[in-house]
Parts: structure tokens; C-alpha cells; sequence
């Protein structure tokens, strides 16, 4: 490895939304930081399957429907 491109890697504190913390090593900030998450797997819908909406723009979804309706029928 080359000397001196590495960023420096140290410890900091990740708070999740439901306040639970743990301690890891980063790049993010300087030793000792705290980062706080405003989304995490907890909270964001791709994990919690909260309540998600397809918007169709321009029949896009009308579109791949018709165009896949028999695929492995």
C-alpha cells in the first residue's frame, strides 16, 4: 500500500432513530463523534414495508403490464 492516501480510521458512537447506540470504526468525523441516523432499518420503508405508493408517470406501469402480462404463465 502507498503511505500516507488512507484516511484516518478511528472510532465513533452511531445512535440509531430509536436511540439504541453502538460503537464503530469509521472514517466519518474524528475519534469520539457521535453520528445520528435520521434513517436507519428501522424506520425506512425498504426494510419495515411501511406504507408505499407507485406513482405512474406517463403509464409506465401500464406499459410493463401489457407488455409482460403472460410472462411465465
Amino acid at each position: 500500500m502507498k503511505p500516507d492516501i488512507h484516511p484516518e480510521y478511528h472510532e465513533i458512537t452511531v445512535v440509531m432513530t430509536d436511540g439504541t447506540e453502538f460503537k464503530t470504526r469509521s472514517t466519518w468525523g474524528s475519534e469520539g463523534d457521535t453520528l445520528r441516523l435520521d434513517i436507519d432499518p428501522l424506520s425506512h420503508p425498504a426494510w419495515i414495508g411501511g406504507n408505499q405508493r407507485l406513482v405512474d408517470t406517463g403509464g409506465q406501469v401500464a406499459r410493463f403490464n401489457k407488455r409482460f402480462k403472460n410472462f411465465g404463465v
